[in-house]
């Protein structure tokens, strides 16, 4: 194996559990939102196009709940909550930073693989998978 390939040690059983926390793409969003600066609720639904109110407040508890985001009532009428990021939250810019680069950069690459794919399916260029 080449020298440059980094070789990881495939142990599913302990990483699969966390990855299922971090790994999904609100996560990743709203953690991404919070690396920059604390946010509102509605403040973080207005940035991330797409979610829904259920959706996001349900990634907000978990993210909470696995020390990733902190959440802060403040003195408002009505009640506000003010999100922010923990040092274990940061610690995930460095990564997350690299995954957002990578799409940038491949996005395109990736829609172009999908369209051969879909017009070889149409096609009938490939074998049913077995």
């Amino acid at each position: 194996m080449s020298e440059d390939v980094l070789e990881l040690p495939l142990d599913v059983a302990a990483t699969r559990p966390i990855l299922e926390h971090i790994a999904n793409k609100w996560t990743v969003l709203i953690l991404s939102v919070l690396c920059a600066q604390p946010a509102r609720f509605n403040d973080l639904k207005r940035r991330l196009d797409g979610i829904t109110h259920k959706a996001l407040s349900e990634a907000l508890k978990r993210l909470e709940r696995n020390g990733l985001v902190g959440r802060k009532v403040l003195p408002t009428q009505p009640i506000g909550v003010k999100y922010t990021i923990t040092d274990l939250g940061c610690s995930l810019r460095e990564p997350f930073a690299a995954l957002y680069n990578w799409s940038l950069a491949n996005g395109s690459a990736m829609k172009e693989a999908q369209g051969a794919y879909d017009a070889s399916r149409r096609t009938g260029g490939l074998e049913e998978d077995i």
